[in-house]
């Protein structure tokens, strides 16, 4: 008999991730392997890809539309929003179709579902992490060179911007995945919305940029 508790506790999440343990890391290793599986490049892409876009950002944005960075370094501004901007990005794409891409392996036997969604943002936290390695590579070679880079105490909460990204992500995800499996429209808006969202959310702008009377809508923006 499978029944609902009254109410949620956080105990009996952290026993149910401790005792699904070895399917959870089978299902980071199934993601992680088959994503760049029978590629030239493989996990390279992992580099590749946000430093052609850090690349593309700073030509188009920081050199042809002349939109300031406020004292930080156009790579480094625009390296690190995209990098917490696509870890956030791709848990929440990919956790809202965890039903149904998953439809095949739930139909035939029972583990609790949410371990699917929480190995999406596991893995893609693997992924953020070499990313954040090479914007610590970049932040180091600035903050030695030049004499923009002020680090204060404030870097100690990084741990937790993470943290609140990767439930948000999940949250959000989960909710979502659980229209998809009936409105599949559903997957479409929400790959067009996030996309949409990054303009949103200061990661090509500074927010000194936004005038008065809108920055309250920049501030509701978790992200």
């Amino acid at each position: 008999i499978i029944s609902p508790n009254n109410r949620f506790k956080l105990n009996n999440f952290s026993n149910l991730l401790f005792k699904y343990k070895d399917l959870l890391f089978l299902f980071v290793k199934r993601d992680f392997v088959s994503h760049y599986k029978q590629t030239i490049l493989g996990p390279l892409w992992f580099f590749i890809q946000p430093l052609l876009t850090t690349i593309t950002f700073t030509v188009i944005f920081g050199n042809l539309a002349k939109i300031p960075t406020d004292g930080v370094p156009k790579i480094l501004f625009y390296m690190s929003g995209i990098t917490f901007w696509n870890y956030f990005a791709d848990c929440v794409n990919k956790t809202c179709t965890t039903f149904v891409l998953n439809q095949g392996i739930f139909s035939k036997v029972y583990f609790p579902r949410i371990i699917v969604p929480f190995s999406v943002v596991i893995n893609n936290l693997l992924k953020f992490g070499i990313q954040f390695l090479l914007l610590l590579l970049f932040w180091l070679y600035f903050y030695f060179s030049t004499k923009e880079i002020n680090p204060n105490y404030t870097i100690s909460f990084l741990p937790l911007l993470v943290l609140v990204m990767a439930l948000l992500g999940l949250g959000l995800g989960m909710i979502i995945s659980s229209l998809t499996t009936k409105y599949r429209d559903l997957t479409f808006l929400v790959s067009f919305g996030v996309q949409l969202m990054m303009y949103a959310s200061p990661i090509v702008y500074p927010i000194s940029l936004v005038s008065f009377e809108y920055k309250w809508l920049i501030f509701l923006n978790p992200m």
